[in-house]
């Protein structure tokens, strides 16, 4: 009994005497109990996890950073070269429809110009005949070819003579005379110019003269 009080006090002086000579961090350690020992170590170790998944985080964002940003080159790429290619495109689209504009009707003068080749010769050959039936069936046959020429273009006369009723839709009336006849009153007397038609849309009306 009298030995235990004794060994006691023996074993906290040791204990302390070796705290004391320990360094400052060290004593706090091993002040600690177990438990806390191992609070502190799970905590650390949460602490190392998410310092490492921050960094997985962060090189998963500038992965997408760096390849939005390549699409992003990419498109805008595509954009320049399509841009360029409507640009080409409007450039190529008004040339031609000008050029439509202004040859639309290259096909027409170049079919009418034998025409002027035959009036040409029949000019010259005029000048050395005196025969008048000859000089008129020759203007006869240009007349002729001229109104083939324009009719395989879809240009026909209107056909308009004396007699038919005056028609607002295909006929213009320069004046009015009186009707030879009470039948020829508000009708066609007579046509100064005939009226032609394009595809059957009237492009120059009949320039009549209606009786009254």
């Amino acid at each position: 009994m009298s030995d235990r009080p004794q060994a006691a006090p023996e074993a906290e002086a040791a204990a302390n005497s070796a705290a004391q000579n320990l360094p400052f961090d060290a004593a706090n350690e091993a002040a600690k109990d177990p438990l806390t020992l191992a609070s502190e170590a799970a905590a650390e170790h949460v602490m190392h996890d998410a310092e490492d998944n921050g960094r997985e985080d962060v090189y998963a964002l500038q992965a997408q950073l760096d390849a939005a940003q390549a699409e992003v080159t990419e498109l805008k790429d595509r954009w320049l070269r399509l841009n360029a290619e409507f640009d080409n495109f409007r450039k190529r689209g008004a040339k031609e429809r000008m050029e439509l504009i202004q040859f639309a009707g290259e096909n027409v003068l170049k079919n009418v110009i034998p025409v002027v080749d035959d009036m040409e010769r029949a000019i010259a050959n005029n000048a050395k005949t005196e025969d008048v039936a000859v000089v008129k069936e020759g203007f006869h046959l240009i007349h002729s070819k001229l109104l083939h020429i324009l009719g395989a273009q879809g240009v026909k006369p209107l056909q308009t003579k004396q007699g038919d009723a005056f028609d607002v839709d295909h006929h213009e009336a320069i004046t009015k005379a009186p009707a030879p006849s009470p039948a020829l009153k508000g009708r066609v007397i007579d046509v100064i110019e005939n009226g032609y038609t394009l595809h059957d849309k009237v492009i120059r009306y009949a320039k009549v003269v209606v009786g009254e």
